[in-house]
């Protein structure tokens, strides 16, 4: 089994806020813009360096997303910050009809994302913004794992000329990938070889998913972990060649059940390959107020449900 080393915990929204000023000194066009947020969303190093590209839009998220539209359409990259759920559910008709719509070229960097956000509770925390923005025609949907990756993906969304919608989150998780090794959208990552199931891990449930192949290899059980760090669009050819080799799924997400990367690989394998597959998810229901890691366990998100998901899987094969 290949070995990861945490290097340290490390909240992936400051890996956006390092990708985000490393970008910003490579691309003059580039503008960042926020909701009051800007300590939140880890802008600050960028707003310091370039005052002139930077936007602090008060308390008005649907008033930032038409001034973000504004810029990209006179050809400047904004990438648009607040937590998940007011850059998503607050704004979304902003978001359908000026960014989606016209397909212009801004980029939506949501923080605080799932029940991980913590004590804030539900008014606070988004287990639905997957959903909403897969929805959308031609949003590309992205969800690191770690610190690293985070930042990495940020600049590769602000080379890709479209709507990107970028999550992350708020606590610090382990930073475990490569910090050389780039991004690129659309592709699914093997981040561990196995041959009895394999598991599809999106954002914080990576880590939880290699902590779980650890587990189950003492088992005798085979695990493969993809990273499906790039949700939309979804690189069905990567998912197709993990369950053909393993015969068996497992979908893992801090996500409700409806409309998450869950459903979107069922409907791609049951379509080209059917094989047993289980789902660890938030299921139908808000969030709750506590601490992230106690939500993790409450909501069944953690390693040891994921081991217990790939038992199931194995078993019906």
């Amino acid at each position: 089994m290949k070995q990861y080393v945490n290097t340290g915990n490390k909240d992936t929204r400051s890996g956006f806020g390092a990708g985000l000023h490393e970008a910003g000194k490579a691309d003059a066009r580039i503008m960042a813009l926020t909701a009051d947020l800007e300590g939140s969303l880890k802008m600050s190093d960028f707003a310091k360096e370039f005052p002139e590209r930077f936007i602090q839009c008060g308390i008005a998220e649907a008033n930032m997303i038409g001034v973000a539209a504004g810029l990209a359409v006179t050809g400047k990259i904004p990438f648009v910050g607040s937590f998940a759920e007011f850059v998503t559910g607050r704004v979304y008709d902003q978001i359908r009809q000026e960014v989606a719509y016209g397909r212009t070229n801004v980029k939506i960097a949501a923080s605080h994302a799932g029940i991980t956000l913590g004590e804030d509770g539900a008014t606070h925390q988004t287990m639905e913004d997957i959903a909403l923005m897969r929805a959308l025609p031609g949003m590309v949907v992205i969800n690191p794992c770690d610190y690293n990756q985070t930042k990495a993906a940020t600049i590769a969304a602000a080379k890709y000329d479209g709507p990107v919608y970028l999550r992350f989150g708020r606590p610090g998780v382990p930073n475990f990938t490569p910090a050389d090794a780039g991004f690129e959208i659309g592709k699914a990552i093997v981040m561990n070889e196995g041959t009895d199931a394999t598991v599809f891990a999106t954002g914080h449930l990576v880590w939880e998913a290699i902590q779980a192949a650890a587990l189950l290899e003492a088992e005798g059980i085979s695990l493969e972990v993809v990273d499906i760090a790039t949700i939309k669009p979804l690189d069905e050819a990567g998912v197709l060649a993990s369950v053909r080799k393993t015969g068996a799924a497992v979908c893992a997400e801090e996500h409700n059940s409806a409309g998450g990367l869950g459903e979107l690989i069922a409907g791609v394998v049951v379509e080209h390959e059917p094989v047993p597959m289980e789902f660890i998810n938030g299921g139908d229901r808000f969030g709750q107020s506590g601490t992230p890691a106690g939500l993790m366990e409450a909501y069944g998100l953690d390693a040891a449900h994921i081991v217990g998901a790939v038992r199931k899987a194995v078993a019906r094969k």
